[in-house]
This record gives C-alpha cells, structure tokens and sequence, in this order.
C-alpha cells in the first residue's frame, strides 16, 4: 500500500549545508583553494598507535568519555600550554571538535535563548544555534580586522542572551582576539551571567605575535566556559573525527552521558592515538613552519592582483579576500571563477558580515597555490 511520508522537522529540512557545497571535490582539472584541510600527513607515531591498537584486539566498549590515561593526557596539555584549569574528569573526547560544540550548545541553550556570535561566523556556528532552538544574534567584526568591537557586543545583550561563542583564531577571518578582547569578552560574560564556548581548535596556529589567551583561563571565566578543541587541524587528523571538551567537572560529567546516550564514545583503537597526539607536538612546530611560509607566498600573490584586496591573516590557514573592485558579488566571483579560471573558493556573500569577500585557505601544497593565484590573476587580467 502507498503512502505519504510522515513530515519532518521545518527547522531540520532548513538546516544548511554550510562550506560544504563548496568543499566537494571539484570537476576534475580545477584547482582547490578552499579546504580547511593540512597538506601533510598524520604523523607515523599516532597513525602507528592507532595500528598497533587495532592489531592487539582494541576494539571494544571502554569508558565513554575516553579512557583515563586519555583524558588525563589531554588535561595535562591543556593546563600546561593554556593555563586552563581544567581537572581530569573535566575532559570528554568526542568524535570531532563539531560534537563537542553541539554538546556545549545543548547545555548552555535552550530552545528561545539568544547566542551572540561574531561575525562573519562559520556557518556550523549558526546552524547549531539553530539546531537547538536557540536563535543566533551575529554581532558585526570590524574590517579589514575582524575582530570584535566590545560595544557592539554588549549592546546585542538582551534578557534572553545565553552564550556568547569565542572562535579565536578565526574561521573564515584568520583573525586572532588579543588579551584585552579575550579580557573584554569574559568581562560581559560575567557582568551579564553568560555561558562562554570558546571554539579553540586554531590555538596552535597563530602568526603574529598575540599571545593567546583563553577564555578559561581568565578570573572568573573557567567557571562559565566550555572550550573545545582537538587534533585534527594541528596534528593533520581532520579525518580521525576527535574532539576533546573541556570543561568544569561537573559540566563534564554532563557531556558524558549526553555522549554515552548518543555515540557512546570515539572508536577505542583510535584512543591510544589521541593520546599520543596530546604528547607529540615535534610535528605541530614543522607544520607552523610551513604554514607561515605558505602564507607569505599567498599573500604575495595575492598582492599582485589589483583587484583583489586581502586582509593580512594572523592565525588559522585562512584569507580573507575583498573582491568588490572587480565589480562582482562573491558569490558571482566563486561561480566564475571556477567556471572560467578553473578554481575553487568558498563566497561568503551569504553570511552576514562576509558580503563582497571570498575565503581562500592556504592549506594547500605551494604548486596549487601558486597555479590557483596564477589562474585568478589571468582571469582577472581578461576581464
């Protein structure tokens, strides 16, 4: 017998894609500027704990929030490098730094609270926000910075405001907050009883000299903060799916039993992995390196490009590039430019505070970057 289907939730069915109509592999010859992804491989230690973990028959339930020595691994880094006060119990590793935003967005939102986010924002942000209930209040980065302008926080604060979301270094900006923002930031949190998600997974990759300064590890800020943050785009694990929540303890425990009643925990051969990720940071200075120097060779590029105009990254692998000058929206340039010039960016028309701007990433291997900018270049040039 046929049918209608039962309906769907609207507010699922709305749900966006984000980057991702943006990432899917292009047709082939074209040439990809867009991937958040690191062109270096896992280092062999981690992918060879993960072997050996397999081999040995590390394949069955264990505790869910991580096993013990994994969780104490990461604490230890994270008071170690970033001062953050975190216990041991106060660590979940999740499947992918994604799952451990959502989990902060269902603790610290409710379905007709507020969240503030700066924008632009990454659009797994918003629709998160909306995933919950919640309604996402973007507040406007000043250009070409991008960085937040406290005023104009505080005056998005209402009586339903909830949260504010801290992503530093930025996605899609490349835009690093100083002290006295991170300062800024905690101050409003406090003064108005706000959750802080502090989405940390850049920390590692800053290029100028701002020192980074946690939300977590300010006064008065760790009691009302989740960061989250991982592996994946400082040890090149975007594919191994993990995340590490960190948190007040009892926060933590939360989180573990939203994680034991959804996925039960990351896949226990990948944990001696993880581990060792929280110890191996050799490999994180070699990647910096290169990093720094694609970015420099981008931007030289870049600058040879009349109408291109791009803001000077200080963190993550991204740029931010103004194309106005060449009389196109940026979702006209993207559809051109892989059309004509045979290259890939991601447009951030569609997002407030990104209108007239494209995203490049320069996570990429130098010969694409510099075929893809030599591409733009003669498009630009034809015009």
């Amino acid at each position: 017998m046929g049918g209608t289907m039962p309906n769907i939730p609207e507010h699922l069915v709305n749900l966006r894609g984000g980057f991702k109509a943006f990432l899917a592999p292009p047709p082939e010859g074209v040439v990809r500027l867009t991937v958040g992804e690191p062109a270096f491989d896992t280092p062999s230690s981690i992918s060879d704990a993960a072997i050996k973990a397999i081999q040995e028959g590390d394949t069955h339930y264990t505790r869910g929030e991580g096993r013990e020595s994994l969780c104490t691994a990461w604490a230890s880094h994270l008071r170690n490098r970033w001062n953050i006060p975190v216990e041991d119990a106060g660590i979940v590793i999740t499947p992918g730094a994604k799952q451990g935003l959502l989990y902060a967005m269902m603790v610290a939102a409710q379905p007709g609270d507020e969240v503030i986010l700066m924008a632009p924002s990454w659009p797994t942000h918003v629709e998160q926000v909306e995933l919950v209930g919640a309604t996402p209040v973007l507040v406007r980065c000043e250009q070409p910075s991008f960085h937040p302008n406290l005023d104009d926080v505080a005056a998005a604060i209402t009586s339903r405001t909830s949260v504010i979301l801290i992503n530093s270094p930025n996605n899609p900006t490349g835009a690093v907050y100083t002290p006295d923002e991170m300062q800024g930031l905690v101050d409003l949190a406090i003064k108005y009883d706000l959750w802080i998600i502090s989405d940390e997974i850049y920390t590692e990759l800053i290029w100028n000299d701002t020192e980074h300064i946690s939300p977590a590890a300010i006064d008065g800020g760790f009691e009302r903060t989740m960061t989250i943050t991982g592996p994946s785009k400082t040890h090149a694990m975007t594919g191994w799916r993990v995340g590490v929540f960190a948190a007040p303890t009892s926060v933590a425990k939360v989180v573990g039993r939203l994680q034991g009643n959804t996925c039960s925990h990351i896949p226990s051969f990948l944990m001696p992995a993880a581990e060792e990720a929280a110890k191996n940071w050799a490999a994180v200075a070699e990647f910096r390196d290169d990093y720094i120097r694609r970015c420099s060779l981008m931007m030289d590029l870049l600058n040879g490009i009349p109408s291109l105009n791009a803001s000077q990254p200080q963190g993550a692998f991204y740029v931010m590039v103004d194309v106005t000058a060449t009389g196109m929206d940026s979702t006209t340039f993207a559809a051109r430019a892989l059309d004509e010039a045979k290259v890939q960016v991601i447009p951030l028309e569609s997002l407030p505070g990104g209108e007239g701007f494209i995203r490049l990433s320069y996570a990429a291997e130098d010969e694409v970057i510099q075929e893809g900018l030599k591409r733009l270049g003669d498009w630009l040039n034809s015009q």
